[in-house]
């Protein structure tokens, strides 16, 4: 039930709240914010907002760099992080335009609007559901240096193998076998536990938790089915609340895909499926994997798509170096049931028609969640819209381990981009299909283009500590 001015006002009486923080979301998906004190905080303030400066936050606005944020009051929770107590709201920036203010269009959170609404006003379905995994890992501590006279990284995990000479206790775990391990092997159970408990406080309802292939503390905890708007301000808080906790207990939460080498990367599967008038849009039992025409023309958008959606839902640098084979990564570009070495795997025990379904494998959580889901949305619609089949476009099904096929059979296979750049390259060439209906304004596009070319760049001139083991001493 959506909360009104006054149901704030008791809340913030009720808990006694000091402070109200204003969480904004900058062009690369983290959060920023502004506090005012409580007492300041009035109906007035729920309707002309807070300002900012948008410029400051990697949006490059054609229009004057003053914003203001218009809190959603939906959104509000207690924060759980802050000794002083603090009631957070998340919500929208608009452009000042007096009498009435304007949605900022290259804002996240109105992208991801603006794309459900396309949806709705297609046709096609009302509402999308998805299902983000998180992966991530937690280190006992960590550090890195980049400087003209030293380049360099390091980490611990307690329980990891490369500390069984010095753990003590012989409580470490193999070499990628960390994979659903119990205790005492597990030993950041209470710390998971905690934060899931944070995350169903937060209205976000939780399918699990368990630890992951990577035995340097790596972990997945997985939410339930959630409309699509609504998941990208749950994944920004679920991150929010994985960091948080890991610090409380003394430990460091990270996203990133690839930090461990030699070890299992850190994606963000998401699984997603089509409703309309409340009924499945992608079921049909006579289907392949009962999934119907719609549901693989929405694959094929997406497959097509690929090269391009990669900037948008792997855009670091190091997303790339998770991309690989050997590492249950998707490199393939096709489909298949059960398959984990292709980028859209369709689920096996997702046999009821409510639940129909596939996932995206390649993205992870370095993105920015509205752009990375709106993207994804974007590029299936487009599929449906031009029926875009991909078993006639020779994208699959492929039904065994592509990782395992003789290497002139992998020769005919298209692949995900191997770096950034490439990504970038196919964004710039291919985003039609984002621009659709003004969901993506091109002028956002080529600012996110931008910025990530000259990010690029500046990590192509460092070196890096792998290259003086291989070209010291030529």
């Amino acid at each position: 039930m959506a909360k009104t001015a006054q149901d704030i006002m008791n809340l913030i009486k009720e808990h006694n709240i000091k402070m109200i923080d204003f969480k904004i979301v900058d062009i690369n998906g983290q959060f920023r914010h502004v506090t005012i004190p409580a007492q300041q905080f009035s109906e007035k303030t729920m309707k002309e907002g807070i300002g900012f400066d948008a410029s400051n936050y990697g949006y490059a606005v054609v229009e004057k760099s003053d914003m203001v944020f218009i809190p959603d009051l939906d959104t509000a929770l207690i924060d759980p992080f802050c000794e002083i107590p603090t009631l957070s709201l998340t919500g929208n920036a608009m452009i000042i335009d007096y009498p009435n203010n304007r949605p900022l269009a290259q804002y996240p959170r109105n992208i991801v609007l603006a794309a459900e609404e396309y949806m709705k006003e297609s046709g096609v379905a009302d509402t999308m559901l998805i299902l983000p995994e998180f992966e991530f890992h937690i280190f006992d501590n960590i550090g890195w240096n980049v400087q003209p006279d030293s380049i360099g990284m390091s980490l611990n995990v307690n329980q990891a193998y490369f500390n069984s000479a010095a753990q003590g206790q012989g409580v470490v775990v193999n070499h990628q076998k960390n994979y659903h391990i119990a205790k005492p092997f597990d030993q950041t159970y209470e710390c998971r536990s905690e934060m899931c408990l944070e995350m169903e406080k937060a209205g976000i309802p939780v399918k699990y938790h368990h630890p992951e292939v990577g035995a340097a503390g790596q972990y997945e905890i997985e939410p339930m089915l959630g409309q699509m708007s609504k998941m990208a301000d749950a994944s920004m808080m679920i991150k929010y609340i994985i960091r948080n906790t890991a610090l409380k207990y003394g430990k460091v939460a990270t996203f990133m895909p690839k930090p461990v080498y030699k070890e299992a990367g850190n994606g963000m599967h998401v699984h997603m499926l089509l409703l309309k008038d409340g009924k499945p849009v992608f079921s049909d039992d006579n289907g392949y994997a009962h999934l119907s025409k719609e549901a693989h023309w929405f694959m094929g958008g997406l497959l097509k798509h690929i090269n391009s959606l990669c900037a948008l839902t792997n855009p670091s640098t190091n997303s790339f170096k998770r991309l690989v084979p050997g590492f249950e990564a998707p490199v393939t570009v096709g489909y298949a049931t059960s398959n984990r070495s292709a980028v859209i795997r369709i689920p096996a025990y997702a046999k009821t028609p409510e639940l129909r379904r596939f996932e995206l494998r390649n993205p992870d959580a370095t993105c920015n969640p509205y752009f990375c889901y709106a993207a994804i949305l974007m590029a299936g619609l487009d599929g449906i819209k031009n029926q875009i089949d991909p078993h006639e476009n020779g994208w699959g099904p492929y039904d065994m381990n592509l990782y395992h096929l003789p290497e002139e059979e992998k020769a005919k296979l298209s692949s995900l981009p191997t770096c950034l750049e490439d990504a970038l390259d196919a964004l710039e060439a291919d985003h039609d299909y984002l621009t659709a209906g003004g969901v993506f304004p091109e002028h956002l596009i080529k600012n996110f283009i931008d910025r990530k070319r000259k990010e690029v760049s500046e990590m192509s001139k460092i070196p890096h500590p792998a290259e003086f083991e291989q070209y010291f001493n030529l």
